[in-house]
């Protein structure tokens, strides 16, 4: 009995040396871009979009997993693998690219923080926003204590996000078996619900994490054997399907919330502003409190993910040996800077997504060209059935995205 609970112990002890990045990588995906989608789409369809966010999880999870693998297997992250790949001009245009990627999400992320200061402490917008580029970068400074250190603040926030929406849960009383149904069965109620599925998915599935994955995981490679590259792949699975189903969580319950007290009540939410007031008088101010903390920290902790992404992004591609506070400092600025010249935040987060959309297929392309090459992949190569899997998804995900941008544009002509 001993040597059993002793195995137990070692193997409990060993994963929680390898829990961490993909908890800094699913911060990405309970960002306020989440928060503006789902609430939507909960406001407006009810519980009929709630199979969008299952799917979407399970394609993140499939990309995420592949992004940890191709670090674990070649010791370089993608954006420093794709400088060995692929030629010199192909790798500027990636990175100027994928910085763009960056900004946009950062310009979405620092956004769901001034709102959080806003609607929880009044704070006008400019000074919110300066608040939120002071806080974020206090956060990515202590990266200098060590990723793990990184890794416990942002697992702490992720864990107040998760806390906060079981309480809006438990306040809005939903129904569980149309939980059950939509979660399970896709429909698509019109035209107009399609254009908030695919948003969702776009919320969801994010190009900064993935390039980010593959940086995150070096900290731990440290067996470089076959063995130790299989057990690592291993514990990071665990951590990647711990993580995400976490966000999972989180992302269902912003839809089941919206879809029990706005739905129900006939209120159509089109701002986040608009749900935090809707949800006092109807839950109470602990609700509403509960919702204000939520996306305060979820813009935090998503715009220093974000700012760290674009640190590893500006490194890999082109090795720019600008000093850290530089990096940090460019991929805010943009942010900043809309907060500060008076654009409606909600126009201004519709275009990130729009961005975002254009930028997606970049990463996941270069990481199915480069994980099919065994040398470079060794044992970890992604096998014939991985290789199908993951041009299925990038197909899917690039096609919805299409549409995303050919909706978004319609309605703006």
């Amino acid at each position: 009995m001993l040597s059993s609970h002793k195995y137990i112990d070692i193997n409990v002890k060993q994963l929680l040396k390898f829990i961490g990045p993909a908890f800094i990588v699913s911060v990405a995906y309970i960002d306020p871009g989440n928060f503006a989608t789902n609430i939507s789409g909960g406001s407006k369809f009810n519980y009929s979009l709630l199979w969008v966010i299952l799917w979407s999880n399970l394609m993140a999870i499939f990309l995420q997993i592949m992004s940890a693998k191709l670090g674990i297997a070649t010791g370089h992250n993608l954006p420093e693998m794709c400088a060995k790949v692929f030629p010199k001009s192909a790798n500027w245009l990636f990175w100027i690219i994928a910085e763009l990627g960056a900004m946009a999400t950062d310009l979405a992320e620092f956004l769901g923080g001034t709102l959080g200061l806003y609607i929880l402490f009044k704070i006008p917008m400019i000074y919110a926003g300066l608040i939120t580029g002071i806080l974020t970068y206090l956060i990515c400074y202590m990266e200098k204590y060590g990723q793990k250190v990184i890794e416990i603040i942002i697992g702490g926030m992720v864990t107040i996000i998760g806390i906060s929406y079981t309480l809006e849960l438990f306040l809005s009383k939903p129904s569980w078996s149309q939980v059950g149904v939509h979660t399970l069965i896709p429909s698509i109620p019109n035209g107009d619900a399609l254009l908030i599925a695919v948003g969702m998915l776009g919320a969801t599935v994010m190009p900064h994490v993935i390039y980010l994955h593959s940086h995150l995981v070096q900290y731990r490679c440290i067996d470089c054997s076959d063995e130790g590259k299989l057990k690592h792949l291993h514990m990071e699975k665990v951590d990647v399907f711990i993580a995400m189903n976490i966000a999972f969580i989180v992302n269902a319950a912003m839809i089941i919330v919206s879809a029990a007290v706005f739905y129900r009540h006939h209120i159509d939410v089109s701002t986040i502003e608009d749900a935090h007031k809707s949800l006092q008088p109807l839950l109470g101010t602990l609700s509403s409190g509960a919702f204000g903390i939520a996306l305060l920290v979820s813009g935090l902790s998503s715009s220093a993910v974000g700012t760290i992404a674009g640190q590893t992004i500006m490194k890999g591609f082109v090795n720019l040996n600008i000093p850290v506070n530089i990096r940090r400092l460019i991929t805010m600025i943009p942010a900043l800077t809309i907060i500060a010249i008076g654009i409606n935040p909600m126009y201004a987060l519709l275009l990130s997504q729009v961005a975002l959309s254009f930028i997606l297929p970049f990463p996941i392309i270069q990481m199915l060209v480069i994980a099919k090459r065994k040398d470079l992949m060794g044992k970890l190569v992604n096998k014939f059935s991985v290789r199908v899997l993951g041009i299925i998804i990038a197909a899917v995900i690039i096609s919805l995205n299409i549409v995303l941008i050919y909706f978004t544009f319609k309605g703006n002509t």
